[in-house]
């Protein structure tokens, strides 16, 4: 099987930044101790002899973030430089693609910013090669556990927390309360695992004519059933296992008896298939709501949402926003202070009711905005997504050629799926893939 020719030169750059990152980091890599605590405790008596502070300015950057939001953060930072005399605030926002470009070309000039968001993928793949703080060292007990521990844990290694979990998103499932009443089930009484939900799945089939549910082939499969993709050192595939085969044949057979859809639908796919009332069940997050509303209104209002159900691991994948901050921070004590106090609850908090995100912060769904409903799907996603955080992890591949990696197991589930191919022997194929895979990006 052949690498894709964008993830490769998506990885290549992956690797030149990180190749470049970490030969700016010099030294041994270890941060300066704090000489506060992130949540800004009274300094000591020892350090209140210490000579006052110089002038800082941190350079913060967040990814497109800006016109949307302006008012929220310039807000946030003016509160923050006003109870943190002599520290400015400089706010840059980047579009997706090019934040990654931009740190590269920073630091190669010596010149990083001290405080940045990312996604978790690439978090994870910076954290991993030392590219970044470990927050874990400036971090008291209270503050690390104030998130989630599935999301916070998604970029610790080794015991190192190189990112502060901040927005994210979780999947609901979406269901046509038609289609299920017709087939004898209680939506009032939903199902709470993946394997509940085939037995609906099943039903719904039998009674209905309408199937399940459709989904994409991808490598998420793998995670949700407790199958990592690499091993712990992320030196090598890890997901040629009889438990992958199993998974693999189960659903192998539950497209050929209708109960899932035989085909790799994309999210678009997926809509117009809830829509047209030809499945029953649909698992994404809230999002989808706005695509229904508008194409198939009598669904929209047929439609109810309920908490996922959780597959073997008893986890559910989030997609979550970060902050990092890198080892060429030239002001590291005050960026992490400044970090934690962007992820803080109150403020995790007030930016999801500006940008109806979810939050990483325990404390903010105790918030009446992620507790009440008014009756509207909208609402009801909200509140099944808030309380379906206590399980949420990013699973992420962690390693700079993860898209390709991840590319080369999502054609293997349509070689095996869709065109009959034999489990084990793809399988096998597809980790001798991926170890080259890991092996050419070393």
């Amino acid at each position: 099987m052949r690498t894709n020719r964008s993830g490769f030169i998506l990885s290549l750059l992956v690797v030149m930044a990180l190749s470049m990152l970490l030969a700016g980091c010099g030294g041994n890599g270890n941060a300066p101790a704090p000489t506060t605590s992130a949540n800004g405790a009274e300094p000591s008596a020892e350090q209140t002899d210490t000579p006052k502070s110089e002038p800082v300015t941190l350079e913060f950057w967040t990814i497109a973030l800006q016109p949307t939001f302006n008012d929220y953060f310039n807000d946030l930072i003016a509160k923050y430089e006003e109870s943190h005399p002599g520290v400015t605030i400089e706010w840059k926002d980047y579009p997706y693609d090019a934040i990654s470009q931009r740190l590269l070309t920073s630091t190669a000039s010596g010149k990083s910013p001290d405080v940045v968001n990312l996604n978790t993928e690439f978090a994870s793949q910076l954290g991993s090669k030392g590219a970044l703080l470990n927050l874990a060292d400036h971090l008291t007990a209270e503050e690390a556990g104030s998130y989630f521990e599935g999301i916070y844990n998604s970029t610790v290694f080794d015991g190192k927390a190189y990112a502060l979990p901040w927005y994210t998103g979780t999947e609901v499932l979406f269901m046509n309360k038609k289609l299920v009443e017709k087939a004898g089930l209680d939506p009032s009484n939903p199902p709470q695992t993946r394997d509940e939900l085939i037995e609906w799945a099943r039903q719904v089939h039998q009674k209905t004519g309408a199937a399940g549910y459709a989904q994409q082939l991808v490598s998420k499969l793998f995670p949700i059933d407790g199958i990592s993709i690499l091993n712990e050192d992320k030196t090598a595939a890890a997901f040629n296992t009889p438990e992958a085969e199993a998974m693999i044949s189960k659903m192998r057979d539950l497209m050929k008896e209708g109960v899932v859809l035989k085909e790799d639908a994309d999210f678009t796919k997926q809509i117009q298939y809830f829509s047209g009332e030809q499945v029953a069940f649909q698992l994404s997050g809230p999002t989808f709501i706005n695509f229904i509303k508008t194409s198939a209104p009598e669904v929209y209002a047929n439609t109810i949402a309920v908490q996922l159900p959780t597959g073997k691991a008893n986890l559910r994948l989030s997609n979550s926003m970060d902050l990092v901050v890198p080892q060429k921070s030239k002001n590291p004590e005050q960026a992490v202070e400044f970090a934690a106090f962007v992820t803080n609850a109150d403020n995790q908090t007030a930016f999801s009711k500006v940008a109806n995100t979810l939050p990483s912060s325990k404390a903010s769904i105790t918030d009446p905005f992620f507790t009440k409903s008014d009756g509207t799907l909208e609402a009801e996603a909200k509140v099944v997504s808030s309380q379906s955080l206590d399980k949420a992890t990013d699973y992420m591949v962690g390693v700079p050629s993860a898209s390709d990696i991840n590319s080369a197991l999502a054609r293997g589930l349509q070689e095996i799926l869709l065109n009959g191919a034999d489990i084990k022997e793809t399988l096998d194929a597809v980790e001798k893939e991926v170890n080259g895979i890991i092996k050419q990006g070393s």
